[in-house]
C-alpha cells in the first residue's frame, strides 16, 4: 500500500509539474532519449518470466504496468502528454518485441452444412405445430378424455 501512496504523490507531482511546464512545451526529442529506459527496465523484468509465459498476462501484469507508469512519467516530465503518437509508437515496439508470438485464438464460427441446418430447424418448428396440433385437438375432446 505503501508503494501505491507514493506511486500516486509522485504522478501527482509529476503532472502538477507538466502542468506548469506545459507552457514551454513538449520537448520531443527528449522524450525519445528518455522512454529507452522504460524499455529495458521492462526487458530487465521480463527476464525472470518465462519465454513460454510471455503470452499470459497474469503472469508480468505487475511489469507491464511498471512500463506504461514509467512512460507516462518520462512523458508528462519532458511536457509531452501521454499517450501520443511518438510514446505510442515506443509502446508498439516493445510489443512487438516481447509480444509478437502471441495470437489471438479465436474460435472462428461457421455456419454449418445445408444438409445439418435444415433439419436443425425444421425438426422443432414441426415438433411446435405438431404440438400445438395436439393440444387444440385435444382441448376440443375434452369430453371424451375425462
Amino acid at each position: 500500500m505503501e508503494r501505491r501512496a507514493r506511486r500516486g504523490l509522485q504522478l501527482f507531482l509529476v503532472l502538477l509539474w507538466g502542468a506548469c511546464q506545459r507552457t514551454s512545451g513538449c520537448n520531443e526529442t527528449l522524450m525519445l532519449e528518455r522512454l529507452p529506459a522504460c524499455g529495458k527496465a521492462f526487458e530487465e523484468m521480463m527476464k525472470k518470466v518465462d519465454v513460454k509465459n510471455w503470452c499470459n498476462l497474469t503472469e508480468f501484469i505487475t511489469y507491464y504496468d511498471n512500463f506504461t507508469s514509467c512512460t507516462e512519467l518520462e512523458t508528462n516530465i519532458v511536457g509531452c502528454f501521454w499517450p501520443n503518437p511518438l510514446t505510442e509508437g515506443f509502446i508498439t515496439g516493445v510489443h512487438r518485441q516481447f509480444f509478437s508470438n502471441c495470437t489471438s485464438d479465436k474460435v472462428h464460427w461457421e455456419d454449418p452444412p445445408d444438409e445439418i441446418l435444415i433439419p436443425l430447424i425444421l425438426i422443432p418448428v414441426l415438433l411446435t405445430v405438431g404440438m400445438a396440433s395436439l393440444v387444440v385437438w385435444c382441448s376440443k375432446r375434452n369430453d371424451v378424455l375425462v
